[in-house]
C-alpha cells in the first residue's frame, strides 16, 4: 500500500539545471571556449560519480587568467535571475496535493544542501507541503546521489517501508540513487536531461501527464509483476 511520495528538487519541483548549465555555456562562450557539457551532465542530481567543477576547468583552460571565484560570482549572479523567473514545474502542486488529500507522506530528498533547497521551497510557498526535507546535510559527506543514502534515510524518518513509498527524479544520478535503494521510481526529464536518456519504472513527460491513481494503478502492477 502506498504510503509515501518523496520529490527530488533541482530540476523536478524546479528547473534549476537548465538555467544552470546555459549561464556556464554562455560564460565559457564570453572567454572563447565551450563548455563540456558531457562532464557537466556527471554533476546533475548529485556528485557521487564526478567532481568537476567548471570553474576549476575554465581557469585552467585559461592557463590561470580568470580567477575561479569570480567566475563562481558571476555564475550564480545571473544563474539565479534565471531560476527565480522559473515557476514550479507543471503537475507537481497537483501531485502532492492528491496525496494530501488521502493522507500519504509527501518529502524532499534532495543532494543539494538545505541552505538551498528550503530557501527556494519557502519562496514558491510549498514549504509547508512536506513532511520531511533530506539534503546533502543528513548523510555522510560524499552519499549523495547516485548512492541511495538520501532516499533511505527519507524511508526511515517518514518510517515507511521501501515498497510503499515513490521517487520522483529527473536524472541519472537520481533514479540511480532510488534503485540503490529499491523504491519504485518515476522519471520525469526536463528539457536538459531528457537528452540523457533518463528512464524510470514510468517514464513521463511531465507530472501534469500522470494522476496519482494511475501512479498506484502502476505501482501494483509492478508489485504484481515481481
Amino acid at each position: 500500500m502506498l504510503k509515501a511520495l518523496i520529490f527530488d528538487f533541482d530540476g523536478l519541483i524546479l528547473d534549476t539545471e537548465t538555467p544552470e548549465v546555459l549561464v556556464w555555456q554562455s560564460i565559457y562562450k564570453d572567454h572563447g571556449f565551450e563548455l563540456p557539457v558531457h562532464e557537466w551532465e556527471k554533476t546533475i542530481g548529485g556528485y557521487g560519480i564526478s567532481n568537476f567543477d567548471a570553474a576549476e576547468h575554465l581557469s585552467r583552460l585559461s592557463s590561470g587568467r580568470l580567477d575561479p571565484a569570480s567566475l563562481h560570482i558571476r555564475y550564480r549572479k545571473e544563474a539565479d535571475v534565471m531560476i527565480h523567473a522559473n515557476p514550479i514545474l507543471p503537475g507537481v502542486v497537483n501531485m502532492i496535493e492528491q496525496a494530501k488529500e488521502i493522507g500519504l507522506q509527501v518529502a524532499i530528498g534532495s543532494s543539494s544542501p538545505h541552505s538551498w533547497v528550503d530557501t527556494h521551497a519557502k519562496r514558491l510557498g510549498i514549504f509547508d507541503y512536506f513532511d520531511r526535507i533530506i539534503c546533502q546535510d543528513d548523510v555522510a559527506p560524499g552519499r549523495t546521489k547516485p548512492n541511495p543514502d538520501i532516499y533511505l534515510k527519507a524511508l526511515e524518518q517518514l518510517n515507511v517501508k521501501k515498497d510503499a513509498a515513490v521517487v520522483f527524479e529527473d536524472s541519472p544520478n537520481g533514479v540511480l540513487a532510488a534503485r540503490r535503494a529499491e523504491i519504485f521510481v518515476v522519471a520525469v526529464p526536463n528539457p536538459l536531461t531528457v537528452k540523457m536518456g533518463v528512464t524510470g519504472d514510468v517514464t513521463v513527460p511531465s507530472l501534469a501527464e500522470l494522476s496519482l491513481q494511475e501512479l498506484e494503478a502502476c505501482l501494483q502492477t509492478s508489485k504484481n509483476i515481481y
